[in-house]
This record gives C-alpha cells, structure tokens and sequence, in this order.
C-alpha cells in the first residue's frame, strides 16, 4: 500500500486529517511513524508559504508523499489578525495555550457589536510529491467571534472555541456539528475533498 505523509505536529490536526482521509486505500503516516522530529521554522509570510516550506522539507525528509498544511484565525475588525501568527499572537517567542488565546482574544473584542465581529479560520492544504509535483488549496469557514467562549474545547484549536456561525446557530466544534453541516462548514475537510482526486491516484 501506498503511503502518504501527514506533516504536522499538532496531535488534534493529525486525527482529523486522518478521519477525513480514512476512505482512501493510502496509508496515512504521521511524522513519528517515519521517525521524524524535526520542527520547521515557519518563516513564510503567507499561509501558503508556510504549507509549502512543510511539505518539501517533510518530503524530502520522508522521500514520501506528503500533505502538510498552515491556517489561522483571521479577524475583520484587526485587519485580518493574528493570522500567520494565531499560535503565537501573545508571546511571539513561544506558543501560546490554547486557553491563553481564547481570553487574549475576547478581550481585545470586548465591547465590539455583532456587526464589527466577523472572523474567519482559513488553511492552505499543499501536497508535494518526490517528483517534484506541487498542489495547494485553500478553504475557510466564516462566521462571528462569540462574546463568550463555547464550553467545549478541541485541544490546537483555540478558535473554534470562539467562531459562532450564526447560520446554524452553533459553535464551530467538529463535536457540535452533524455530519451534513461538517460537509457543509468544515473548511479543512472541504480543502481535503478538493484534493482527494489526486490522492486517489497514489
């Protein structure tokens, strides 16, 4: 069987990618399964960038297929921050908790009405092949900051713990969702979708 690299370092982010990549018949490998445990400078400027840099240092490194990705929370009001830097809004020197982002972030939005509230959580999925070959795409999910956090938590990722859809009137938590509205609003599962006529080919 064909194996397929899962580059990321996030344990929440290896588990979903492999949950929506489970009905390829590719083996999905995460970096310790190949004995990896380089962490790459994400020094791009750019979502893409940043998947980019991963998935050829990781490929290269593996000699294998790999998928590698990098998002953030982006909010309207702070001109599209934190961005590139959702993981290291606060300290800039060291990843913040996932509970240290989700109060920073209510409190920099305090007193802000719904109007003012729009935010989105985008990714960029790139995949490199040992041949060369490069495929990126990128999806996001829109929707509000809430004024208060939703009690469930998804450990690595602070912000859908914040990310209202009022469409739905639900909290973005793969838990909360049925699996129409994960079709529907997941931006991660629609990037995979987008790629998987590629994948299957492997």
């Amino acid at each position: 069987m064909k194996k397929l690299l899962i580059a990321t370092t996030n344990p929440g982010k290896l588990t979903e990618i492999k949950r929506f990549l489970g009905d390829l018949s590719v083996e999905l490998v995460g970096l310790k399964d190949v004995g990896i445990t380089d962490v790459v400078e994400e020094t791009g400027k750019t979502f893409e960038e940043n998947a980019i840099l991963k998935a050829k240092y990781y490929c290269q490194k593996s000699g294998l297929p790999t998928l590698a990705d990098d998002g953030g929370f982006e909010i309207d009001a702070f001109s599209g921050q934190p961005g590139v830097k959702s993981h290291r809004w606060i300290h800039g020197d060291r990843e913040d908790t996932d509970e240290e982002l989700i109060a920073y972030t209510l409190e920099k939005m305090r007193g802000l009405p719904r109007a003012k509230r729009g935010a989105q959580l985008r990714l960029v999925l790139a995949l490199i092949f040992p041949d060369g070959r490069q495929y990126t795409v990128e999806e996001k999910t829109r929707g509000i900051v809430a004024e208060k956090p939703s009690k469930y938590r998804t450990s690595g990722f602070p912000y859908r713990s914040l990310l209202f859809l009022p469409e739905i009137n639900k909290y973005y938590d793969h838990d909360l969702l049925t699996p129409e509205e994960t079709e529907t609003f997941n931006h991660r599962k629609r990037a995979l979708d987008r790629l998987k006529p590629i994948l299957l080919a492997l």
